[in-house]
C-alpha cells in the first residue's frame, strides 16, 4: 500500500509553526557555521565539543559522555576529535579509572581557542536568537525546546553548570 501524500495532517497554526521551525532549522546552523568558520576555523559542532570540554571539570570528558552531550554517534565524534587532535586542540587518553573508556581532554591551545571564539559566537546567538525576544519568551523557548528535545530522545543533554553557558 502506498502512503498517503495528502498534506492535510498539518494545517492552520500547526502548519505555520512547523514552517517556522523548519526554516529556523535550515537558517540558524548555516549562520552559526559561517561565523565560526570565518572567525575561528571551526564548525558549530566542533565549537560545541570544545565548549563542553572547556566547561567540564578538568576540561575532560569521557568520549561516550561527550557524544551524548553532542547528540552524536561515537563514530561522528571520533572523526571530529581526530580533526581537533591534528590541530592540537584536544588529546585523547585512556581513562585511568576504567580502561574501557577514552577521555577527550581540551589542551591549553584548545582552551585559548574557545576563549577567543566564544564571545563573537555568543554575540551572534544573542543577535539571531534572543535579540527580538522578551525575557518571558526566552524562558518559553527554553521550555518548549527542552520538551521537544526530550520527546525526540530522553537521554540527558548538555546543560551549562551555571547560567550564561552555551
Amino acid at each position: 500500500m502506498t502512503p498517503s501524500l495528502d498534506p492535510s495532517g498539518l494545517s492552520g497554526d500547526r502548519l505555520a509553526a512547523w514552517a517556522s521551525i523548519a526554516t529556523l532549522l535550515e537558517r540558524l546552523p548555516a549562520a552559526l557555521d559561517a561565523q565560526l568558520q570565518r572567525d575561528s576555523g571551526l564548525t558549530h559542532y566542533e565549537h560545541g565539543l570544545l565548549f563542553a570540554l572547556d566547561s567540564a571539570p578538568g576540561r575532560t570528558l569521557r568520549m561516550s559522555v561527550l557524544a551524548g552531550y553532542a547528540s552524536s554517534t561515537l563514530s561522528r565524534l571520533s572523526r571530529a576529535i581526530s580533526r581537533l587532535e591534528k590541530k592540537g586542540w584536544v588529546r585523547r587518553e585512556v581513562d585511568p579509572a576504567d580502561g574501557r573508556f577514552t577521555l577527550a581532554i581540551l589542551t591549553h591551545t584548545g582552551h585559548a581557542l574557545v576563549a577567543a571564539s566564544t564571545p563573537a559566537h555568543h554575540a551572534l546567538v544573542e543577535e539571531l536568537v534572543f535579540g527580538s525576544l522578551t525575557a518571558a519568551q526566552v524562558r518559553q523557548l527554553a521550555a518548549i525546546s527542552g520538551r521537544i528535545a526530550t520527546t525526540i530522545d530522553s537521554a540527558p543533554a548538555w546543560a551549562p553548570s551555571t547560567a550564561g553557558g552555551e
